[in-house]
């Protein structure tokens, strides 16, 4: 039996089970799958949330990376429009992998709002704070965001924006073509995959003109599918851009 045009009915099942078993069964955490405490707030456990792995100082003033070089070694991969760069944690160890997957392969949609609270709270520069106009989420491909359900990266966002009373605009980017997972790839492989795989609407140009706006996604390991995004941006007239992750994964030498 046909359904309508752009509809995925497995996805919309999929949903529909989750949110039936919420209501139905005992909780158990999204992330390390054991019984929720009575009385706990979401769907991870306190546990989880206090073993994340916090990125140690020192820190780059401007990247957020742990850094005692002058210049950072980290902030070499971010174009001069990027005006700074924050993430909560580590996925490399700690529990910030196992609350990522949760949200983006296991169909936890509803663990972005523990992540976006703690986003919501990450130190930034002053004047990132005074201009930031939106925050824009790193788009999925269509067929993927339909196998998934909903793209993780935007709900991050409308959970980060509720908290920093800013829109979300989420119809600044998209994505022009379909590109390999960036997990398995060098540096090298990453760039190439995602060079010229984002673009803005016509319809968005004008919003975005002279304007400071916030990136989201999910994880941050060289930022080569960020810098992507931020390049569409800045050529359609974004002034600045920054970026905030929930994770992010290390790079070569650091400690």
């Amino acid at each position: 039996m046909g359904g309508a045009p752009g509809f995925d009915l497995t996805a919309a099942a999929r949903t529909a089970f989750r949110t039936l078993q919420e209501f139905l069964l005992p909780l158990a955490c999204a992330a390390c799958e054991r019984l929720l405490d009575e009385g706990e707030p979401g769907i991870v456990c306190g546990r989880c949330w206090a073993r994340l792995a916090p990125l140690p100082a020192p820190r780059c003033a401007r990247c957020g990376h742990p850094s005692t070089r002058v210049p950072c070694r980290w902030c070499e991969l971010l174009p001069p429009y990027v005006r700074a760069v924050r993430s909560v944690c580590w996925v490399h160890r700690g529990s910030g992998q196992a609350i990522v997957h949760a949200l983006k392969y296991h169909g936890w949609h509803d663990v972005a709002r523990g992540m976006a609270e703690r986003m919501a709270r990450l130190d930034w520069p002053p004047d990132v704070i005074a201009e930031r106009a939106a925050v824009v989420p790193v788009p999925l491909a269509a067929a993927r965001e339909r196998e998934r359900g909903y793209n993780q990266s935007a709900c991050l966002a409308q959970g980060l924006a509720a908290r920093w009373e800013l829109p979300v605009w989420t119809r600044a980017l998209a994505r022009t073509r379909h590109t390999a997972t960036q997990t398995q790839l060098t540096p090298e492989q990453r760039l190439v995959n995602v060079s010229g795989a984002f673009e803005v609407p016509r319809e968005s140009h004008g919003a975005l003109r002279r304007s400071h706006v916030v990136l989201v996604d999910d994880v941050v390991t060289t930022a080569a599918t960020l810098n992507a995004c931020a390049a569409a941006l800045h050529a359609a007239g974004a002034r600045l851009i920054s970026y905030v992750t929930f994770g992010r994964a290390p790079s070569l030498g650091d400690r």
